[in-house]
């Protein structure tokens, strides 16, 4: 049995968390992470309105009784709504686990966090950052290396040296990440110091995944040289799948196209589509090295009963 300060602290079976993605962290698919045993979190960005967000809730209480989080986004450009809105619905909800991620600390909404007696997690790049949210209150720190799909960071540091300076760094539990794909690699984070893995590309290849079928089989088609970053020259990279979308993004960096341009590429728009009619290279798509130890398509609940029991069997190896 895997134990840890995590999975005493919220209450789940594994310490696995999935990592709130948009367009696809939303009701279903993150209730099918909580009843899998792990930590799903929505991605609050997905809701366009307070009370689409309080629907998305109220679904959730027929879905699972199990611990959930919710993601408050701190990007400016991905925030529809402020952020207190759902701040609101989670504390009329009895909602306890948020998590905030963006390009600053939530100065501004921790007094709310610690008034309603949440459980704050903060994700955030490297050493620095984690030490300040932790002297703000934070009970919590989530770092993933420079092998994750989706924003890299600043710093490119890879997760098995990123993972142990972060929780060498701070007195609260660690979340590590970063090209964790199965029980070696959760087994892996555990023995860094990580209290939990958060993943992210692995879980887009299951069968309660909620984008097209197309999508999945590309994916599960793909190796760990079949990723690229973008966005470098706009101070915003993303590791993503090598598609023509990303291709195109990259092309037009070189020629210094203007952000305009660039952005018609990169849109989410375009994702969202991607997602829905299956058009692998219809936009731009979040995808981590670890996307080359994946293999087959199974249900949350075998992928976390089979990452569990191989991590549990991975760290027996050496205890005799």
């Amino acid at each position: 049995m895997l134990k840890t300060k995590i999975t005493d602290l919220l209450g789940i079976k594994y310490p696995i968390v999935g990592g709130a993605m948009m367009w696809i962290s939303k009701d279903e698919f993150v209730a099918a992470m909580s009843e899998a045993g792990g930590l799903g979190i929505m991605a609050s960005a997905n809701y366009k309105s307070k009370e689409s967000f309080a629907e998305a809730i109220d679904k959730m209480k027929s879905l699972t009784d199990k611990p959930y989080g919710v993601n408050i986004n701190l990007f400016p450009a991905m925030t529809q709504i402020d952020n207190n809105d759902y701040i609101d619905v989670m504390a009329d909800n009895g909602l306890k686990i948020v998590e905030t991620s963006g390009h600053h600390a939530p100065e501004e909404l921790v007094a709310r966090f610690k008034d309603l007696g949440m459980t704050w997690i903060h994700k955030c790049v490297g050493v620095r950052y984690a030490k300040k949210v932790e002297a703000m209150g934070a009970d919590v720190v989530t770092v993933v290396g420079y092998e994750n799909g989706g924003a890299t960071g600043r710093l490119d540091i890879g997760t098995m040296v990123l993972v142990p300076v972060v929780v060498d760094a701070v007195n609260v539990p660690v979340i590590g990440g970063g090209g964790i794909s199965d029980g070696r690699g959760l087994a892996a984070v555990l023995s860094l110091g990580a209290e939990a893995a958060i993943m992210g590309t692995r879980l887009l290849v299951t069968r309660e995944a909620t984008i097209h079928d197309n999508i999945k089989t590309a994916l599960l088609n793909s190796s760990e040289l079949d990723t690229m970053l973008i966005m470098r020259s706009l101070n915003a990279t993303h590791r993503v799948l090598n598609n023509d979308a990303a291709n195109k993004c990259v092309e037009l960096e070189n020629k210094k196209a203007e952000f305009l341009e660039i952005y018609e590429v990169i849109k989410g728009e375009n994702a969202k589509l991607m997602y829905d009619k299956g058009i692998v290279g219809q936009g731009i798509l979040s995808c981590g090295q670890g996307i080359g130890l994946t293999r087959d398509i199974p249900t949350l609940k075998e992928l976390f009963d089979r990452i569990a029991n191989e991590a549990e069997n991975t760290l027996l190896r050496f205890s005799n």
